[in-house]
């Protein structure tokens, strides 16, 4: 998808995002100006309780990519310093929920996949040019229950 990222609609956002496309498997929040959304839910490094952000994401095959971007801000987002902590984590796409293993995207992956992430969300290279830090791409695999 391309187009105009630069009037963004920030009317859904943070908590009460998470709470629409909870109570609504999706329907609401799912896709969040133009671009298609999953709650990512990681366990605090600190307080080990559960937290949960709207992200938008791209598709690699079954991986899903999100982006640690905090709009270009010099800080990793508290989500992904999580990840880091424990690659261990939940989504939720729409109406299904399922296991993910987290890893940031290596130097020799990240250019074909900022290339995906990038087209579905444009901004992230304008995001890339407000800050020295290098944005990481996560890589989140579905973890496949292994039954008997």
């Amino acid at each position: 998808m391309t187009g105009d990222h630069t009037n963004v609609d920030y009317s859904l956002l943070g908590d009460e995002h998470v709470r629409r496309y909870r109570e609504t498997d999706g329907e609401v929040g799912y896709v969040w100006n133009g671009a298609p959304t999953l709650l990512l839910t990681t366990t605090g490094r600190r307080s080990g309780a559960p937290r949960t952000a709207p992200l938008i994401f791209g598709r690699d095959g079954d991986d899903l990519l999100v982006v640690a971007s905090v709009g270009g801000s010099p800080k990793h987002p508290a989500w992904y310093l999580n990840l880091q902590s424990d690659p261990r984590a939940s989504v939720q796409v729409k109406a299904e929920r399922f296991a993910v293993e987290a890893h940031t995207a290596s130097a020799d992956d990240k250019p074909r996949l900022w290339q995906i992430v990038n087209e579905v969300w444009p901004n992230y290279d304008v995001y890339q040019s407000r800050t020295d830090r290098v944005i990481p791409v996560v890589v989140l695999t579905p973890v496949r229950s292994s039954v008997g």
